[in-house]
């Protein structure tokens, strides 16, 4: 029987498969959800780099891990995506539900600019 953490990474592997295989070029959004904190990055899979990234660990007044704070880090993302020249990207949720803060990110990031 496996446990839960094998079958988070089960699923995230299973989830960036299946985007590499549809991406065509296009860099990936990933993201990262913690307790406390939620993360994003833009990277570039081919050259393996980060191209943009926001964390609510960067401002220290709206550290949190709500659903506001999701969004506020979707907006920052695109701001910093339009500055990396980025418009396209394949959103990569990993082991995480389309639900919540994850939903609240994607959402905010889209009505900034962003395509996905």
């Amino acid at each position: 029987m496996k446990s839960a953490h094998q079958n988070m990474k089960r699923r995230a592997q299973r989830v960036r498969r299946r985007l590499k295989k549809h991406a065509n070029g296009r860099a990936r959004l990933s993201v990262y959800r913690s307790a406390k904190n939620i993360s994003v990055q833009i990277i570039d899979d081919a050259t393996g780099t980060t191209l943009a990234s926001a964390s609510t660990l960067e401002d220290k007044k709206q550290k949190g891990s709500d659903v506001a704070a999701a969004a506020r880090i979707g907006k920052l993302i695109a701001e910093r995506a339009e500055k990396a020249k980025v418009g396209d990207v394949v959103f990569d949720r990993g082991a995480y539900l389309y639900h919540g803060r994850v939903k609240a990110l994607a959402d905010a990031a889209r009505e900034a600019g962003l395509k996905f």
